[in-house]
This record gives C-alpha cells, structure tokens and sequence, in this order.
C-alpha cells in the first residue's frame, strides 16, 4: 500500500512538473516577448543607483568638512526614526565588496554622487581635500574594471555646511561660483573616465522641501506650510530654484568650453518626475494638471531647454519669479534625468473652491494634489504613504517630455519601490520582496511602450542599489535590491536583486530552478525537488 500511495505521489509530482513548467515557460516566453535585447536601443544602460550621504558614512574620515545633511540629521527631531548618516551602509569603506555585487547583477552603470564636501570641505574658502579625490579615483577605477560605467551627480541634496553659513547657500548667487568651481575639479580629476554628468540631483525636490516645507535642510519655510524657525515659503523656493538652474549652467558652460571635446562625455541634470492625471475631464482639471506639471517639472526644464520659465508659472506668479538675462542660459544639456516613482490626481483649485491640501496655493499652482478619486486610488498603494504603482505614469511621463524638449535624450535615473522596516519585519518577509519585482516589471513595460513610440531613452537605473539612509525618514524605508542588517552591514540580495540579474540582456535567463521548488512528503520524511533544467 505505501509503495502504491508512493508512485500515486511521484505520478501527481509529475503532472504538477508539467502544468509548472508549461505555466512557467508561458510565463518567461511572454516576459522574453516583451523584453529582448531588440526592445531596448543598442548600448542602453541598465544600473543602479546610490547618494553619498545616503550611502556612505565616515562622514568625517580622511579630511572630509561637515555638510548640510551631516547638521540637519544632528539636529533631533528632524529624522523620525532619530538616526543619520554618519556610518550609514559604510559603503566608504565597503566599496570594493559592493562593487563585486555590482558584478553579480551584471549592470553596466552605476550612478552615485561625489560628496562635495568630501572634496571642498570649506567650497572655495579652502584647500582640496586630496584624500577625497584619491578615494572617489579608486571608486571609479574599481568600477571600470569590472565594466560598470560610472554616471556621476555633483550634488545628490547636499553640499558643505560652510557654505550655508557663510552666504545663506543656495540662497545667494554667489553659490554658482562655488558650484563651477567644485564642478571643474571633478571634471578636471575624472572626467577622463566619467562619460555621465548629473549637475544637480532634483533641484525641485530641494527647492520645496527645503524652503517650502522645511522638512528638508536648511529647514525653512513660512509658518502656514510648516514648523520652521525662519524663511519664507512663497519666496525663497523660486530664488534657490533659480540659483541651481544658473549653477547648472555655470557647469556646464565650463563642461563644454574646456572639458567636452576632449573627454567625450555628456552632462544633464535629474528631475523628479511626477506624473499628474486630470481629476476629471472637465476643461479646469485638465488646465490643473497642466500647472501641476510645469510648476513641478516644467519649473527647471523650460529654463534650462527653452530659455524661460512656463508660462502657467509666469502667469500667475509675476514678479515673484526671478528674471534670466540673455546670457544667463546657453547650450541646456544633453540629456534629462528623470526620477519617476509615482503619480497622482490634479484638481482645479484656481476656478474652484478646494479643501485643504497640497497644492492648493498660489505659488504650488492652485491645483489639489491627491491620489483617491471617488475612494479609489490611481493605482495600488504601497506602505509608503506618497507612492501608488500606477505604470502608466512612466510612459505618459516619458511620451510628455520627448513631445516639450523636441526628443532630447533621457535617461531613467531612479526608480523604485519601498517597503516599510517595520520592527516585527522577519528577514524572510524583507529578502521576499516580489511586490518590487512586479513594480519594476511594470514600469520597465510602461518604459518599453515609451521607447517603441519614439522616445529617445538611453538607460534605467534602480533606485536602490542596497537599503540605506532615506533621508528624513531615516531607516524606516528599505528601497534597495540587496538588503543591508543596518547592525552588521551585512548584504544579502533579494529576489528583486537575483530577478534583476537574469532580467539584464547579458545575462542568463532564468530557469525555473530559480523560481520553483516542490516539497513533498514520503514517509513522514521530507522531500525536496529542485526543478534544474526543465526548461
């Protein structure tokens, strides 16, 4: 009887191999189908993505002055889990083993950024820190012997504390000769290797939350949009803007007139890319997502590219906005980087009456952000309260620029999917993360149908390479493909990281022996099939 029920269990195995294998060759046939090397423009860059605060720690090691974030994440009360970015993942000193998971994944670029003042610990009040260089020099070397094309942001948030103290940074035009300066030693020491420039990671993001919000450093604002010591919330946001626009320019005007020919490479700058959708069809809602649009996105492109601010902006803040003379932008950039995670509603708030929410003033654009129309959300929520899988978002988005900028070359530069660390988190759960796998699925799709409609986009870059530091809300977001114990900095890839790798053109599908394990039970004994090769 036993030998009976033993061959009726290896019998019902078989024919669950079959359906599995049959399921799981429908399954990657389809994915193959959607995303083959073909789908993809030759030479697209497949990466992931970190920040030097974020990532690095040894926030004071070998030389290195204290910057904006090194003060506001001192500050208590300003980081909710009440923790900084003094050791972070160590990836300072951890680089070389970070690189050999670079190498597993099998991407060919990574996008990090220099520590401004790791380099200029004092901006142009001081001496080079040579020590910096010298590091930053072994980084980008260890990443180019493995074949890892490095593509590299000036500023990422943060910039050295001096400069805030002595002029107010961002806020005082005297921060572009500090930035050109800082910008033409790292062209000067790198870029005979570093072929991608980022200028400045999200000015937009910046400007608001930090002069708008305070919730960023240097923690300003108005007391009607939040709890701030000094500032001005209907001002200060639309001088920093406009400081990091002609900063931007500064860099790469010295980039192209002295380093460009010789070094080949290119130079843009990263926005954050919200995508808005009308609250309805009315005329007023699609006139709101429009304003949403350009008093976001449009805020630091129409300068950059088209010489001028949008005119939604212009029309309804006047002389708020600061004015460009005719030699303040020239040549734009080479391409836009574009950090799209999310998206969400616009509701006309200019012809109508609107509740209290983000949006709704005169210098936000007097439109309703929001994700829940008629109680349904735009797309499915996440742990994170401000990120809705909506894939959509990432080809209208895409399709938006290539038709405003005539085409000019994008690069995805960040996106990803967060999950909260909560403390009853199991590694189990944490390593699992197939919710990230589906999310960056999807959005690769929305990218794919963005590119076969013509959009000129030349690479994908994940955010995040590990779990690290999210700013103000310290270690409570994991984004990362790897999984760091923030106890050990031990890393452990997850099956985003190892779906990751098989996903990537130059690497081996993947098997179903990779995906598929079958437990059955003979005897009170457990038995364990690996289904190798079936396919």
């Amino acid at each position: 009887m036993g030998n009976i029920f033993n061959l009726f269990l290896l019998f019902m195995l078989g024919a669950y191999l079959s359906i599995v294998a049959a399921a799981s060759y429908e399954i990657i046939s389809s994915f193959e189908a959607n995303y083959n090397l073909s789908s993809f423009p030759r030479n697209f860059l497949f990466g992931t993505a970190s920040s030097s605060y974020q990532f690095e720690g040894a926030y004071l090691a070998d030389g290195k002055g204290l910057s904006n974030w090194d003060t506001f994440s001192h500050t208590p009360g300003n980081i909710v889990d009440g923790s900084n970015g003094d050791i972070a993942v160590d990836h300072y000193h951890l680089y070389l083993k970070d690189v050999e998971l670079m190498e597993y994944l099998g991407i060919n670029t990574y996008r990090f950024s220099i520590s401004w003042a790791r380099i200029l610990p004092k901006g142009r009040f001081g001496n080079v820190n040579f020590a910096g260089i010298k590091h930053y020099d072994k980084f980008i070397n260890s990443l180019i012997e493995k074949g890892i094309q490095p593509f590299v942001s000036l500023t990422h948030y943060d910039m050295p504390q001096e400069l805030e103290d002595r002029y107010g940074g961002w806020l005082s035009p005297q921060i572009q000769k500090d930035f050109a300066y800082y910008a033409s030693i790292c062209f000067k020491y790198y870029g005979d290797r570093v072929k991608y420039w980022v200028t400045i990671n999200e000015p937009n993001v910046a400007a608001i939350r930090g002069y708008r919000s305070g919730i960023y450093p240097p923690a300003r604002c108005s007391a009607s949009f939040g709890n701030c010591s000094s500032g001005d919330s209907e001002r200060e946001p639309f001088i920093v803007a406009h400081n990091m626009i002609l900063s931007h320019s500064a860099a790469l005007n010295l980039y192209r007139s002295k380093y460009q020919d010789k070094q080949k490479g290119n130079i843009g700058i990263a926005i954050n890319a919200v995508w808005y959708e009308p609250f309805s069809n009315s005329s007023h809602d699609k006139l709101a997502a429009q304003r949403a649009l350009s008093f976001y996105m449009n805020w630091i492109l129409d300068p950059i590219i088209l010489g001028h601010y949008p005119k939604e902006m212009k029309d309804i803040l006047g002389c708020l906005l600061p004015e460009f003379s005719d030699d303040d932008l020239k040549n734009g950039l080479d391409f836009i980087g574009i950090n799209h995670y999310t998206s969400f509603y616009a509701k006309d708030c200019l012809h109508s009456k609107c509740v209290q929410g983000p949006g709704i003033t005169k210098t936000e654009g007097y439109y309703l952000r929001t994700a829940i129309k008629n109680n349904i959300p735009i797309g499915e929520p996440t742990a994170v309260d401000w990120l809705y899988v909506y894939p959509e978002g990432m080809e209208k988005t895409l399709t938006y620029l290539k038709n405003r900028y005539n085409n000019t070359p994008m690069f995805i530069t960040e996106n990803g999917f967060g999950v909260m660390n909560q403390p009853d988190s199991s590694i189990y759960s944490l390593l699992n993360d197939d919710k990230r796998v589906e999310y960056m699925t999807s959005y690769l799709d929305a990218l794919v149908s963005a590119i076969r409609q013509g959009a000129d986009v030349r690479g994908y870059i994940a955010w995040s390479f590990l779990d690290n530091f999210e700013w103000s809300s310290g270690y409570t977001i994991r984004f990362g493909l790897y999984h760091v114990d923030y106890k050990t900095l031990k890393r452990t890839p997850k099956s985003s990281a190892k779906w990751y790798k098989h996903f990537l053109p130059h690497n081996e599908p993947i098997s179903l022996c990779n995906i598929s394990k079958v437990v059955i039970f003979v005897n009170q004994r457990t038995l364990v099939i690996c289904c190798a090769n079936i396919l």
